[in-house]
Order: C-alpha cells, then structure tokens, then sequence
C-alpha cells in the first residue's frame, strides 16, 4: 500500500510536469515483490542472456539475481489468484510452482542447475531461520517470551495425541488399515520434516523391521509433503479468520502482553531506528549463535536451530544483549522476513520438493487422513491454547508447523499467514516436538516388533 500510495502521488505530479523525471519516477515505484519494475525487467533480460549466450555463473551475486526475480515472481502469481490469495496462495505457489516447472524440464537445465549447487552448497536457509529466530526473540516482550514458552508445550503434547487418534481412526475406517496408517502417514506428518524425520524414521524402521530403508522412505515422505501442504492452507484460513475475528489472534504473538505497571522502569525499550552499525551487530550476533547451535550440535548431537533457540532464549531472558541490539536484531528479522523468504521457497521447491512423489501419493484415503490429522491437530491447539489464555489462532498456527516439512515447512507455514515472528515457537514444536515424536515411536515398534 505504501508502495501504491508513493507511486499514485508521483503520477498525480505527471498531470502538472513533464514525464522526465516524474513519470520515471512513477515507473521505478511500481514493484514486483521488493524489485523496481524496470530492475525486474533488466534481471530478466540478463538472466535469459546468461542462459542462452553459455553456463550460468554460480557466483552468489548471480545466484541472488536468479532467486529474487523467480521467487518473486512465484509470489506475485500467487498472490494474485482469486480467494486463494486469503489463504496463502503466494507461499504455495513459491514453493510448489518451481517443483513442478523442474520436474517437467520447464526449467532451463543450466539455470537449475546454478540454483541447485547453490542452495545445496550455501545451505543459506540456516542464515535465514538464524536470523528469524534471534531477531524475533531479541525484539520480543521479555515476560511473553517466558510465558510463552512455558505454555506452548501443553497444546503440543495435547494436539500430537488427538491428531495420532483421529488420524489412525480416518484412515483404519477408509481401508488403510492401522498399522499403516500410524506408522506411514499419522507419525512422518508429526516427525518433523524430511532430514531430522521422514529419514531417521525410515532408518529405523528398515533396522527394526529388517527391510530396505529405501521403500520404507519412498512411502513415509509423501505424508510429509502432504501434511506440509495442508498445515499452510489451514494456516492461511486461520489467518482470514484472524481478520474477521481480532480478538482471536495476536498476529504473531502467542498472548497478551503483561499490562503496564505503574512505576516501572523502562530499561528494556527497544529503539525504533537503530543506525547501521547496530544492525550489522545483530546480524553477526545472529550468525554466532547459529555456530554455537553448530558446535552443541558437534558435541552434543542436539539440532542446531533448537540449541541457537534456547541460546537466545537464554540471553534475552537473563538481560546480557542491550535494547539497542534488540533493536538492531529486530531490524534484521523484519530485514529477512520481506526480502529472503520467497526467494528461499523457490530454492526449496526446485531442490528438496519431489512433484513427482507428492503427486503420486494424491487419492482420497490419503489425502482425507492426513488432512484430518493436521487439522485435528490444529484444532486442539486452538482450543487448549484459548483454555490457557493464549491467542487460539497462533497458537493453533504453532501446532501447524509439528505437522509441517521441517525447517522449510515453518518458513512456508508461517510465509502463507504472515507470522514470522513465531518462528522461535515453530522451531519448538518442529524440532523438539519432531524428535520425540521420532524417538518415541521407534522405541516402542521396537519393543513390540
């Protein structure tokens, strides 16, 4: 809007002046995404003269042009589509587009192949979930934070056991069988995402069961995708109902916040416009923690992403950072969250989102299980998370990303409903939630195998 708006005044100015400078002006204020209209044109003729005069370099600045315009652009169509526009459509199109466009070759092979190597070799979605969660954590009102956290894991706990019932039910009553259907669709969709999940899992149960690993995987993953899929529609029809309905949703906050006391000092106050050397602070800060979160990972064997969270958790809890690093790392966030995450959902459809897999598992017992378990699942976060005084639809939006594709699924997730800022509870229910319900699972088919 404030796009438009700045573009409607400068060409109201064009009635009085000449094109040149006013009209231009006009143009370059129109945007697809975060790109200047006439940059986007210029990075598509240079991208396509990449593609037909040789190899596409891979060199990050290229990389960077070719993620932002399909990214982007990806978004721009989805966002465009009518009613499913409300729902998220933009977060959907970015991710699943590009899958289908690699699958089918409607890629041009050296472009794809330059998106390949280098979200395999960068992993940059680490820097990302690294800057989402330290940045929405430090710029977090302390006492939510502990509150928050202290809560979250109720609804969890409840919405992973009420969505394990419904969803084995659904699929036991339309032929699936139960067995099947808890052990290959009910518990991937909770196990959080494809490489801390859907692969530890089928591991084990190829070990337990003393079959390949291979088919066991090739059936667990489409629950996954699935499942994922589901948890960003669902997502962005809470978002809508968020809209229509203020007072269930906090808009990215799990709870009220602590009423103003009277007296009370004003140590923590965030600035609201850092200079520049303070955001650069926070960025490097953010990168540090992901390396802490690295090395416990090394040492410990702990996902990196949760030992970063309650790294930060740490910090901002005990006061070590400094309101003006706060808002600095608040800059970074809002920074990441508008200009990385389409781009980062195009580098994630065209390299870790099998269309071929996702279409095969689509028939009606599939499809209605794992959409019942997702939404069961969101379901009882809604309503225990409404018990708890929390806000019903981002805590429902939380129990979301257990059933979500991993650290890509919260991106998606949290993209289609505009509630980045929830990340660090994402993380929580993803990662921890995702691991136990991995760990929990291959112990007790162990034991009864």
């Amino acid at each position: 809007m404030e796009h438009a708006s700045k573009a409607s005044s400068i060409a109201e100015r064009t009635e009085r002046f000449p094109f040149w400078p006013y009209g231009w002006w006009a143009i370059v204020e129109l945007r697809i995404g975060i790109i200047p209209l006439p940059v986007y044109v210029l990075l598509v003729g240079l991208v396509a003269a990449f593609v037909v005069t040789g190899k596409v370099p891979s060199e990050i600045s290229m990389a960077i042009a070719v993620l932002v315009v399909c990214g982007f652009t990806c978004a721009e169509l989805g966002k465009r589509l009518p009613v499913l526009r409300k729902i998220g459509a933009a977060a959907i199109v970015a991710t699943f587009l590009p899958s289908f466009l690699a699958f089918y070759h409607l890629l041009p092979g050296k472009l794809l192949d330059m998106v390949t190597t280098f979200t395999n070799v960068s992993n940059f979605m680490y820097l990302f979930i690294a800057s989402i969660i330290v940045g929405s954590i430090f710029s977090m009102d302390r006492q939510v934070l502990i509150r928050g956290f202290a809560k979250i894991f109720l609804p969890l706990a409840t919405g992973s056991i009420v969505a394990a019932i419904v969803g084995t039910t659904v699929g036991t009553l339309l032929g699936l069988g139960t067995r099947h259907t808890l052990l290959y669709i009910v518990i991937p969709i909770m196990a959080g995402g494809v490489g801390e999940g859907a692969i530890p899992l089928s591991v084990g149960y190829g070990e337990i069961m003393n079959v390949p690993q291979g088919p066991i995987f090739a059936q667990v993953l489409p629950a996954v995708m699935i499942g994922s899929l589901c948890a960003i529609l669902f997502s962005g029809v809470l978002s809508w109902l968020g809209e229509k309905r203020p007072h269930l949703t906090g808009n990215g906050m799990l709870q009220p916040s602590v009423p103003e006391q009277p007296g009370r000092m004003h140590d923590d106050e965030i600035p609201s416009t850092p200079d520049v050397n303070t955001v650069a602070a926070a960025a490097i800060t953010a990168i540090s923690l992901y390396l802490v979160g690295l090395l416990c990972h090394r040492l410990m064997g702990l996902p990196a992403p949760v030992a970063m969270l309650f790294v930060a958790v740490f910090i901002k809890v005990g006061r070590f950072v400094s309101p003006n690093l706060q808002g600095g790392a608040r800059i970074v966030y809002q920074f990441f969250s508008t200009a990385v995450t389409y781009p980062l959902l195009f580098a994630i459809g065209t390299t870790m989102t099998p269309w071929d897999q996702l279409i095969a598992a689509i028939n009606l017992a599939n499809v209605a299980t794992i959409a019942s378990t997702v939404a069961a699942l969101m379901a009882t976060g809604f309503v225990v998370g409404r018990w708890l005084n929390m806000y019903p639809v981002d805590t429902a939006i939380v129990n979301a990303c257990h059933s979500g594709q991993g650290g890509t699924g919260d991106v998606a997730i949290l993209t289609a409903c505009n509630r980045m800022s929830l990340m660090p509870f994402a993380q929580i229910a993803t990662r921890i939630g995702g691991a136990l319900t991995v760990t929990g699972t291959l112990l007790v088919v162990a034991h009864i195998h």
